[in-house]
């Protein structure tokens, strides 16, 4: 349920958009929308007093949009204030984004929660109101994703936050927002970008050409977001060269919200997932026979398992970042 809100601009200030969203249940606004900002420094995903704040374009244009969950339990909402050309366009997607259109109630049945695994069991106790969000921006997910392909964290993070730094636009003015809001580049922006400074940012040769690749196909993949199947938005996502089911999995889980894309080839998920259930590391192969009986929710569960706070043991070092910039 949505709720429009007359909302007052301050003098010479610019007047927003805006709206409250009732999700009518337990509702985690930042456990929900956490998967859509890459790293705590990410330039176009900012929690500032209070709020978090989000810059983007849609088919109107760029938007600042500012999102704060309001009272609790079952009377919670989430109050959100938009600004710029697209700011109408955000708000009327904003229940998706939120995770609005993501039904859990065959999830959260009786019977099926007998099936789960105690761990999803606990994590869905403890985070009751977790949902999945789906943006519908599929450009600004692909190349995210695509920079942390066979990367650690930190290098696909700083890598992003430098691109959008030096090639993103600011995000339209908003009075409270946080200093350094910026827009993901558009594809033209993308493709303008030098070869020196992908080596800057630290993004090697493979992963360039194929952000380039995509961006070429920037119209196409637009499109996808208006497909329902998940199976034909994979395909047309593996049909770039460069991108296979991870990079599929990854972009479906935020694009679409997905409730069943499993990120296979993941450099941690599969021992995570044996750890969890089995207490042995599996490999691909065996995760996906592990999670075959939740086929249709399986990203559910993996989230539900994460949600726990269930921890892996750690048996060796951790992968250490490689610096592209020299060679």
């Amino acid at each position: 349920m949505t709720v429009s809100v007359a909302e007052g601009a301050a003098a010479g200030s610019p007047a927003p958009e805006a709206l409250e969203w009732e999700p009518g249940g337990p509702y985690n606004l930042a456990g929900t929308i956490s998967p859509l900002q890459c790293g705590a420094l990410d330039p176009a995903f900012i929690h500032h007093q209070g709020g978090a704040w989000l810059a983007f374009r849609n088919d109107d244009g760029a938007t600042t949009l500012r999102l704060e969950q309001r009272g609790v339990l079952r009377s919670t909402r989430v109050h959100a204030l938009a600004w710029g050309p697209g700011a109408r366009s955000a708000l009327e997607r904003l229940p998706a984004l939120l995770g609005g259109d993501d039904d859990w109630s065959h999830f959260d049945s009786p019977g099926f929660q007998t099936r789960l695994p105690e761990l999803a069991r606990k994590g869905r106790y403890l985070n009751p109101g977790l949902r999945l969000p789906a943006t519908g921006r599929m450009l600004d997910t692909v190349v995210r994703v695509i920079l942390e392909q066979k990367v650690t964290g930190i290098e696909a993070k700083r890598a992003w936050r430098w691109l959008l730094t030096r090639h993103g636009d600011n995000a339209p003015q908003a009075p409270g927002a946080p200093q350094g809001l910026r827009l993901p580049p558009t594809a033209a922006q993308w493709r303008r970008v030098p070869s020196w400074d992908w080596h800057r940012a630290g993004v090697d040769a493979h992963r360039s050409d194929t952000i380039m690749k995509a961006v070429s196909m920037a119209t196409g993949l637009e499109r996808l977001a208006g497909l329902s199947s998940s199976g034909r938005v994979t395909a047309a996502l593996c049909s770039v060269p460069g991108i296979g089911a991870w990079t599929a999995a990854e972009v479906l889980q935020r694009t679409h919200g997905c409730p069943d894309s499993i990120s296979v080839g993941d450099y941690h998920l599969a021992a995570y997932v044996g750890a969890a259930l089995t207490g042995s590391r599996i490999d691909d192969a065996g995760m996906l026979k592990l999670l075959a009986p939740w086929a249709g929710d399986r990203q559910r569960v993996v989230r539900m398992l994460y949600a726990s706070g269930f921890r892996k043991p750690v048996y060796g070092p951790r992968l250490a970042p490689e610096d592209h910039r020299h060679r």
